[in-house]
């Protein structure tokens, strides 16, 4: 057997594994194939409606099989219709956020959980519409009814998207306004109003001390920060200044209310992370309500998972580590 051929197999063994997830319609999105969890660190599989989305990290001196892995793989889905390419090491923007390599054209859409999603694969190198927080979704779409939410670093709007669908009134705040209208595009598919006063295009650091000197309080406060970043009002560092962004979020929340925090910083351990928000606990007005975990496609699954991530997540599934937490105002 060829190297490429056991590599198929190996990708093959594990989409396989998904059935569970493949929704009849096709229309949902879900990771095919989680390599760095499932033995090619380099490759990434995921579906978005009839899409599949290669992301492919390996470097051009020793290039992947690409076109036999797509082959392979749409051959075995035949209801995947299209598969987009994403090579993180290409030299020009447009090819790292996607090439159409097979197909017409890639899904502008998909359905979660009975909620509808605008998608645009390639607006970033990412896919506008993170698989890691459908459980998250799930939550806020369950436990937000008749909240109000403060949506930050909201990116294209998903989590607040579905707490909207849940009844929720959602403010979402990003700096980039192209992200906010693929928010504003969910609403509209899921009949939602869209009002401009719900979508602030602006930067975390004034736009928060804008509310809270404004006296805003919200019931429930999403932070969901990019790994890093840095603008001229401040930097995010979810490895090295986690605190600084929850003790921003922190004034804003009503008294009894919850503050969801996600650290995606794949070298912080699960148990540093604890840590780290225990010392924010100490004084008896931030306790940890609950963890949530990632879904089994994206972290795979036991009889199909080969890699360890760099830093253990444990106690939480993956390097994506969700914590709700439960806030107390010294004066409520």
């Amino acid at each position: 057997m060829t190297e490429t051929q056991a590599l198929i197999d190996q990708i093959l063994k594990a989409a396989m594994r998904r059935s569970s997830v493949i929704d009849a319609r096709h229309e949902g999105a879900f990771r095919l194939f989680a390599g760095f969890y499932e033995g090619e660190p380099r490759l990434l599989l995921d579906v978005y409606a009839t899409t599949m989305v290669v992301h492919d990290y390996s470097a051009r001196e020793a290039p992947l099989p690409i076109d036999a892995i797509v082959d392979a793989v749409l051959s075995t889905f035949p209801w995947l219709t299209a598969a987009l390419l994403k090579r993180r090491d290409a030299p020009g923007a447009s090819a790292r956020n996607g090439v159409l390599i097979r197909g017409s054209r890639s899904a502008t859409r998909i359905r979660e959980d009975g909620v509808r999603y605008a998608v645009n694969l390639c607006l970033n190198q990412d896919c506008s519409f993170y698989l890691d927080t459908r459980v998250l979704r799930g939550w806020a779409r369950a436990s937000l009814n008749g909240k109000r939410v403060l949506n930050t670093f909201a990116y294209t709007g998903s989590l607040g998207v579905a707490a909207a669908a849940g009844g929720a009134r959602v403010l979402h705040i990003d700096l980039n306004p192209l992200f906010l209208n693929v928010a504003k595009d969910s609403y509209a598919l899921n009949g939602l109003p869209v009002q401009r006063a719900d979508f602030w295009p602006g930067d975390f650091f004034p736009a928060l001390t804008r509310l809270n000197r404004q006296g805003e309080r919200f019931d429930s406060v999403l932070l969901d920060p990019p790994f890093f970043a840095r603008t001229g009002a401040g930097t995010v560092d979810t490895e090295n200044a986690l605190p600084r962004l929850i003790n921003k979020c922190r004034p804003l929340v009503a008294d009894g209310g919850t503050l969801v925090v996600v650290n995606n910083a794949v070298f912080v351990s699960g148990q540093t992370f604890l840590t780290e928000l225990g010392g924010l606990c100490a004084d008896g007005y931030l306790t940890i309500e609950r963890t949530l975990d990632v879904p089994a496609d994206v972290a795979g699954y036991p009889e199909t998972r080969i890699g360890q991530p760099p830093a253990d997540p444990s106690p939480f599934n993956h390097s994506t580590k969700i914590v709700v937490m439960r806030v107390r105002r010294k004066s409520a």
